[in-house]
């Protein structure tokens, strides 16, 4: 349990919570409701093991923080709790409700001890990625999901590193389970819907590709579209990402609609494989609540810049604009 002042808030709170979701407990010494939940919570935090930290404010104290905050969500009364999570409040309840609805308020917010074990692996996985220890990252994402089939960077990754070390069906078998995400026609999950394209060039490689062949086909016939997107495929299954998207970049400028715009949206995947997940951008400016100057979020997510990204980025733009 930490005590929140003007000057940790930033640290304890915010920056804290980026790491695990933190509850902040605003309450005062003359509050008698207070003095019931307070300790309930702490104990509560204990029972959870770890999963979520308690923080509390003293509204006598530290008025200007407990104010904005009860701007921000339109609260007047005390106890009044919020849940911040990834920098941000999102959550909050009033007054010194039962024991059950706190724990209910906490398993919406909260990771599960499946959920912790999943992220432990996962960042496991990645020090080994940075190690070169591909084997062992692999086992380390299997592992992960296996105890959080819901983590979808960690299927992310693990189907990532199955499609690199050439295991097409394990990788296939690890895609069914999001396969719906990816074909999803109102909301489709990006990431995945790129997998399942690179899914796709792996199949149809696998099937036999000769890419002089194809190459001839093309200096014959440059809009012929079926060899050269064929051929993209190929450089695509071999993880020249690059090269397949110089490939159907030559279709989009030739015919964007081609096959349903099949060659942009292939383009497209190839560039979220590409794209490194968003980080916490430290320093950021974020929304502030209420006045006075007060930052009641955290810094705000950005993707991190790569220039060869940007670069094929701005070639789409100009081929269809």
């Amino acid at each position: 349990m930490t005590d929140i002042t003007l000057q940790n808030f930033e640290a304890d709170l915010l920056q804290a919570s980026m790491q695990q979701p933190v509850l902040l407990d605003i309450w005062a010494p003359w509050c008698g409701p207070c003095r019931t939940l307070g300790p309930m919570l702490e104990k509560l935090e204990v029972a959870y093991a770890g999963r979520w930290k308690l923080a509390k404010l003293n509204s006598d104290d530290q008025p200007e923080i407990a104010t904005q905050l009860s701007q921000a969500f339109g609260v007047r009364s005390i106890p009044f709790c919020v849940m911040f999570v990834g920098g941000q409040p999102v959550d909050g309840f009033v007054g010194a409700i039962p024991e059950a609805q706190i724990r209910e308020f906490l398993d919406r917010h909260v990771p599960t001890g499946e959920a912790l074990e999943a992220e432990e692996d996962l960042a496991e996985a990645q020090a080994l990625l940075e190690e070169g220890d591909a084997d062992g990252a692999l086992q380390k994402l299997q592992a992960a999901v296996q105890a959080d089939p819901s983590n979808e960077v960690a299927r992310f990754d693990l189907i990532r590193a199955l499609l690199e070390d050439d295991q097409l069906e394990h990788a296939k078998a690890a895609f069914a389970p999001v396969a719906h995400l990816a074909a999803d026609t109102i909301t489709p999950h990006a990431r995945f819907q790129a997998l399942a394209a690179w899914i796709a060039a792996a199949e149809r490689a696998e099937q036999g590709l000769d890419p002089a062949a194809l190459q001839s086909a093309i200096a014959a016939n440059k809009r012929d579209f079926e060899a050269r997107f064929a051929l993209a495929q190929g450089l695509f299954a071999g993880r020249d990402f690059t090269g397949a998207m110089d490939e159907l970049l030559e279709i989009i400028m030739r015919d964007k609609t081609w096959n349903e715009q099949l060659a942009r949206k292939t383009y497209v995947a190839i560039l979220e494989i590409m794209t490194k997940p968003a980080q916490p951008a430290h320093g950021a400016t974020a929304p502030q609540a209420g006045a006075g100057g007060l930052q009641l979020s955290g810094p705000s997510v950005v993707a991190p810049a790569d220039p060869l990204v940007d670069q094929y980025r701005r070639k789409l733009s100009m081929a269809l604009f």
